[in-house]
């Protein structure tokens, strides 16, 4: 593994400390100000702050040190947590995020003098809004500079191992010596291998030294004679003594890179230790997933002679409790999860989807010459149908990486209008695949910047009309028949229809006599062009952004629904597959071509009789499904395929939803329903309005899917619409 892919390691587990830092945040935000939350967040800066340091992302990592330095004061309760002392560092955040993008070289280095003023201002007790806080004492231990000299020059760390004192002395100089609990004994050994994994142990010995801890021992025993030495391994332990007014999990957050083979011991110096337990009567300790090893005992073991000036006992941890800790059970835990580069794993998919059209071939073959009936056939179908499954289980991802992202906007939005905004999120662990999780992050985007600027008021007409001043919006994920549906709902002002209807007469997108339903109305909004904003602002006004949110699901396979209420607030509903490389679908002939329809887009099929469906004014002829009049929409006619069946009662009819409502497809025949493995069209030749992709039959014809939404679109458009051909009927 070279630096490179070290380094992208590192990236990803930035993006889930980042992740870790919003959802600790949203805790914050509702009052949650427990000391778990908090070291939560200290810790995930802290990691951020030691890899950049590691990689060199200087400004990544001045950045995160002062960070830091305001979260270990809020941590040690040297500054209360107040409201707008939460915002500002949430405000941080935002800042420490464009800093790791600019790390990975997406995004210019962020300004952040502003906001380097503003933590170090609150660090000094001076709160935005006017809080106060008692004077904050300076860093006990800073790092003196005879140390930070020592420590940054190759040559004087070698110098330190021959001869700590120097070192200690210098240390020693900065540390206030006080009563109180006794020191910590740390004892660190690297792994032979630590370099492998771009571990670096001095980056641990010096912020130790940082938090006041001074050197009193160096294992040099492992060192090997000198023709046998490999110097792309590790060797030296050392043993430190920390302050005992240093909190165990700060200790603990200095090994967060240590790599999995560092054998470390963090125990009290007995010698000064007041109310330690008896050997008899130890304290337990519960496993914890790193190689850590952390007791109390009263009676350590003395390391090996130091040339300290006083050498002090450190103590062995127990075998038990280390082998616990470092042993086969934290190896078994370490093994549950790999990272695969995504390279590899869309192979695997391409292969799996292969696999799949040469079962579907198999099968077409042996039924063509009487044998589709053995048993073993089946088994293949069920075992491919599985291991189909899987595949696309691994390229699943939680809907979380999407909505982690939201609350920044919200932040964001709530600055540029001036409204109040709390977000709930519901459903984020649902887990869709990595195309879809990837490409609806923009859609996602629009709907909440449009929930926020058309539909939430401002909290003065908020509560004019009695509602709480602090508007809801509400992001949703669930699974739902074999699709995920994402709701973004607002408890606004919701949709004023006749409003809309007059904005869209006056831009020409419907005529002035247009009788348009509810539901039709509500669709108006998605027209290109189409806004009710009184001014363009940086938000909306120039009518492009719910065009793009339709255009945007609907290449992704999906649809898009609104449930509106005047004065309660809106709902919009996205509908998207689970995943874009396989579908079911339902294979049927339209003249002399085959086509699928995607089986999440059926209702129900059927064959009309005569009295059931109905012509009016030479229009395109409409259902009756059950007492609605459902539009006919003929598929030969529309795609100019020859020889396709012209009457409703000779061929099929089937019911399918779309985003615009139901409608119905008329084909000439029903083949088969099976699973396919969509190919491109776009990738392979080009887009084509009306199809979604491509497939590959079991006996090798090629057979077109059906994009049923731009279908039912086109003929809308092109047509009078169902209101018109209904009231035709009534009347």
């Amino acid at each position: 593994m070279n630096l490179d892919e070290i380094q992208q390691i590192f990236f990803q587990e930035c993006e889930e400390g980042l992740g870790t830092l919003e959802t600790a945040f949203a805790d914050l935000k509702r009052g949650r100000h427990d000391d778990e939350t908090i070291n939560t967040v200290f810790r995930a800066v802290h990691s951020i702050k030691g890899g950049a340091g590691a990689f060199g992302h200087e400004r990544l990592q001045h950045f995160s040190h002062h960070y830091e330095t305001l979260l270990d004061l809020i941590r040690n309760g040297s500054l209360a947590l107040s409201e707008p002392l939460i915002d500002l560092i949430v405000a941080a955040f935002d800042t420490l995020s464009d800093h790791v993008a600019a790390a990975r070289g997406e995004a210019s280095v962020p300004a952040d003098q502003a906001m380097l003023d503003r933590l170090a201002a609150a660090a000094e007790g001076e709160i935005p809004g006017g809080a106060t806080q008692a004077e904050v004492a300076a860093d006990p231990a800073p790092t003196s500079p005879a140390a930070a000299a020592a420590l940054d020059d190759f040559d004087a760390l070698f110098a330190m191992l021959e001869d700590p004192a120097p070192l200690q002395a210098a240390a020693a100089e900065e540390v206030e010596e006080e009563a109180g609990p006794a020191e910590w004994i740390v004892t660190i050994h690297p792994g032979p291998r630590a370099f492998d994994h771009g571990a670096e142990p001095m980056l641990t010995l010096r912020e130790l030294v940082r938090m006041g801890g001074r050197t009193l021992g160096v294992d040099l025993s492992p060192l090997p004679p000198l023709d046998t030495l490999d110097a792309e391994r590790a060797y030296i332990g050392f043993t430190m003594a920390v302050p005992g007014t240093v909190e165990e999990d700060d200790i603990r957050a200095v090994f967060d890179f240590a790599d999995p083979q560092c054998r470390l011991t963090i125990v009290r110096d007995s010698a000064i230790a007041v109310e330690t337990p008896s050997p008899a009567e130890p304290i337990p300790v519960e496993p914890v997933p790193t190689p850590i090893a952390i007791v109390e005992t009263a009676a350590p073991a003395p390391v090996a002679p130091a040339p300290a000036p006083s050498p002090a006992p450190a103590p062995v941890a127990a075998a038990p409790v280390t082998e616990a800790a470092s042993g086969p059970r934290v190896a078994a835990a370490a093994a549950q999860t790999i990272r695969v580069d995504l390279d590899k794993l869309d192979r695997l998919v391409n292969l799996v989807g292969e696999l799949v059209i040469t079962q579907a071939m198999l099968a077409q073959r042996l039924s063509e010459n009487d044998m589709g009936s053995i048993s073993e056939l089946s088994d293949l179908d069920h075992l491919t149908r599985e291991l189909q499954d899987s595949t696309m289980a691994i390229r699943a991802q939680p809907m979380k990486t999407v909505f982690s992202r939201v609350p920044r906007i919200i932040r964001e939005l709530e600055v540029e209008t001036g409204k109040r905004v709390r977000l709930e999120v519901e459903g984020e662990m649902t887990e869709v695949d990595k195309t879809v999780v990837e490409r609806i992050g923009e859609p996602l985007t629009h709907l909440i910047r449009n929930a926020v600027d058309h539909g939430l008021e401002t909290p003065a007409d908020r509560k004019a009309v009695g509602k709480d001043g602090e508007g809801v919006v509400t992001l949703s994920a669930a699974h739902q028949s074999g699709r995920i549906v994402i709701t973004v709902a607002d408890d606004g002002r919701g949709i004023d229809r006749a409003r809309v209807k007059a904005k869209a007469i006056e831009r020409g997108i419907i005529a002035p006599d247009a009788q348009l339903s509810e539901e039709e109305i509500d669709n108006l909004i998605f027209a290109p062009g189409f806004s009710t904003a009184a001014v363009v602002s940086n938000i909306s006004g120039r009518g492009v952004g719910m065009d793009v949110v339709r255009k945007n699901i609907q290449a992704l396979g999906g649809r898009i629904g609104i449930q509106s209420e005047l004065g309660k607030g809106s709902s919009f509903s996205l509908s998207l597959p689970l995943t874009l490389a396989v579908l079911d679908g339902m294979i049927v002939t339209v003249g002399d071509q085959t086509f699928v329809i995607p089986l999440t887009h059926i209702v129900e099929s059927l064959r009309p009789g005569i009295d059931e469906v109905h012509v009016v004014g030479g229009q395109s002829p409409l259902l009756d499904v059950r007492g609605t009049y459902v539009p006919v929409h003929r598929v030969g006619e529309q795609l100019g395929v020859n020889g396709a069946k012209a009457r409703p009662e000779d061929a099929v009819l089937i019911v399918v939803e779309s985003d615009q409502g139901q409608a119905v497809l008329m084909v000439d025949s029903i083949q088969d329903q099976r699973q396919v493995v969509v190919k491109s069209l776009e990738a392979n030749y080009r887009a084509i309005h009306g199809l979604a992709g491509a497939t590959i039959l079991g006996d090798g014809r090629v057979a077109l899917i059906l994009d049923v939404d731009a279908l039912i679109g086109r003929w809308r458009r092109d047509g009078r619409g169902p209101s018109a051909f209904i009231e035709d009927l009534a009347a």
